[in-house]
C-alpha cells in the first residue's frame, strides 16, 4: 500500500543557538490582508514588487514568536494572534506543544508591542493568564499609550475595539495578578538587552541576546512585508502609531545590523526568520540565513 499523502505541514519550529542561549522560533501561522494598509508607495507598485519575489498579493505577512532558553529559565518573545483574528494564525500553542513546551514552563513573556498579532494570546476569553507562571516585561511607554484614555478617544473604532480594548483585556490578568514588569532599556532577561525601537508604537521594542560573543536581535515590527520594505525602508504601514519615527528607526536599524554584522529575526518574516543585511548599491539586501541541522 502506498504512502498516504500529507494534509499538513510539519510543525512550526526551529531552534537557533546563540552562544550558551538558544532561541527557538515558533510559528504563529499567517494572516492574508490587504495592500490598501502598505502606505508611502504606490499601491500597484507594491503588488508588483510582490509578484517580482513570486510572493502573494494581496500580501501574506508570517506571524513569528521566540522562546529563549537562558540561564536555566524560559521567556517567550511576543504570543501571537491567539483566537481573535484569522484562523491561519494562532497556532502558537499547537507549536509550543510539538516543542515540548508548556504554557507553565515559560517564566517571562517579553513583549515587543502590544498590537494583536503580537499580544492576542496572552489571555484566553475567559480572562485567565495563558502563561501563569510567566511576568509580563513590557516598555513602560508601551503599557502607558494602550491604557490612555485619550489617545484612545482620538482613534477610529475600530483600532479602539481591536488595538485599544483588546490590548487592556489581554494586559488585566497579568496586572491583577501584580504579574507586570515595564522598563525603559537595558537587561530585561539573562543574556537579553532590551532596545527601544519607537514609531510602530510608542514603546516599541526590540531584543539584544549575547552569548559567548555572539549575538541576535530580535527587531519586533520593524518590517511588516519584506520583499517591499528592505528595497524601500521609506515605505510605512496604517497600522504605524507615528509613521515618520517608523521610518526613521528602520533605517537606523538597517545601518547597525549592517555596520554591526548582526544577525537578527523578526516577527513578520518568513519563518523561521533568521536573516542578515548586506549594504549593495546605494541600500541593503537580505540575506536570509541557511537552514540548519547543527545545534
Amino acid at each position: 500500500m502506498p504512502a498516504a499523502v500529507p494534509t499538513a505541514q510539519v510543525a512550526g519550529v526551529y531552534h537557533r543557538r546563540v552562544g550558551d542561549i538558544v532561541v527557538t522560533a515558533i510559528s504563529d501561522g499567517y494572516l492574508d490582508g490587504s495592500m490598501a494598509v502598505i502606505q508611502n508607495i504606490a499601491e500597484a507598485e507594491a503588488a508588483q514588487l510582490l509578484r517580482d519575489a513570486f510572493r502573494p498579493v494581496p500580501r501574506r505577512t508570517a506571524v513569528n514568536c521566540f522562546l529563549i532558553h537562558a540561564g536555566g529559565r524560559l521567556a517567550l518573545v511576543d504570543n501571537g494572534c491567539g483566537s481573535a483574528m484569522a484562523a491561519t494564525g494562532g497556532r502558537l500553542f499547537e507549536n509550543l506543544g510539538a516543542a515540548g513546551i508548556r504554557t507553565t514552563d515559560i517564566d517571562t513573556v517579553l513583549q515587543t508591542h502590544l498590537h494583536p498579532d503580537h499580544s492576542n494570546g496572552l489571555s484566553d476569553a475567559a480572562g485567565h493568564r495563558r502563561f501563569p507562571n510567566a511576568d509580563l516585561v513590557l516598555h513602560a511607554a508601551e503599557l502607558a499609550f494602550w491604557h490612555d484614555d485619550a489617545a484612545m478617544a482620538k482613534a477610529d473604532e475600530t483600532s479602539r475595539a481591536r488595538n485599544f480594548q483588546a490590548a487592556r483585556d489581554q494586559v488585566a490578568p497579568y496586572r491583577r495578578a501584580g504579574a507586570v514588569r515595564t522598563f525603559e532599556a537595558g537587561e530585561v532577561f539573562p543574556g537579553v538587552a532590551a532596545m527601544p525601537f519607537p514609531g510602530h508604537t510608542p514603546g516599541h521594542t526590540g531584543y539584544l541576546i549575547a552569548s559567548g560573543g555572539d549575538t541576535l536581535l530580535i527587531w519586533g515590527d520593524i518590517i511588516h512585508v519584506p520583499e517591499i520594505q528592505i528595497p524601500r525602508p521609506e515605505v510605512t504601514m496604517a497600522f504605524d502609531i507615528d509613521p515618520g519615527q517608523a521610518q526613521a528607526t528602520r533605517r537606523r536599524v538597517f545601518d547597525m545590523v549592517a555596520t554591526d554584522k548582526l544577525a537578527w529575526a523578526g516577527m513578520h518574516m518568513h519563518f523561521p526568520g533568521f536573516s542578515r543585511l548586506i549594504r549593495r548599491e546605494g541600500g541593503v539586501t537580505m540575506l536570509p540565513e541557511a537552514w540548519s541541522g547543527a545545534m
